[in-house]
């Protein structure tokens, strides 16, 4: 999508001069937020293993599962679930769900590092 130095997204094509239409430029900036949310999740993932986590792609409701393991015994010594966002992205009506049933759930707000 292109965008000027501002940062604004550019409603005109700069080369012919011609109006961009809305439904383009819709389903560019939903592809740029998918993607910038993608790369959320994957620096989430790389801090949170840095961390010692080991950390495990879930189905729906939320992003990840995370667990913590003693070194020596190899017991879990922390469980929880993880749902990543990135700008001000909001909880799906899912997810709400999902926090009020579950008391280790956590949202984490990442920024992705590239973006």
């Amino acid at each position: 999508m292109a965008r000027d130095i501002f940062g604004n997204l550019i409603k005109r094509d700069p080369w012919t001069g011609k109006k961009i239409p809305k439904k383009r430029i819709k389903k560019e900036v939903i592809a740029e937020n998918r993607r910038k949310g993608q790369a959320a999740e994957d620096a989430y993932k790389m801090r949170a293993q840095l961390e010692g986590y080991e950390v495990e792609r879930t189905g729906r409701g939320h992003d990840f599962r995370v667990r913590k393991r003693n070194l020596l015994t190899g017991r879990v010594t922390y469980s929880g679930v993880r749902e990543i966002k990135s700008g001000n992205a909001k909880l799906s009506k899912l997810q709400q769900k999902t926090k009020k049933k579950k008391s280790n759930y956590k949202v984490v707000r990442e920024e992705p590092m590239f973006w």
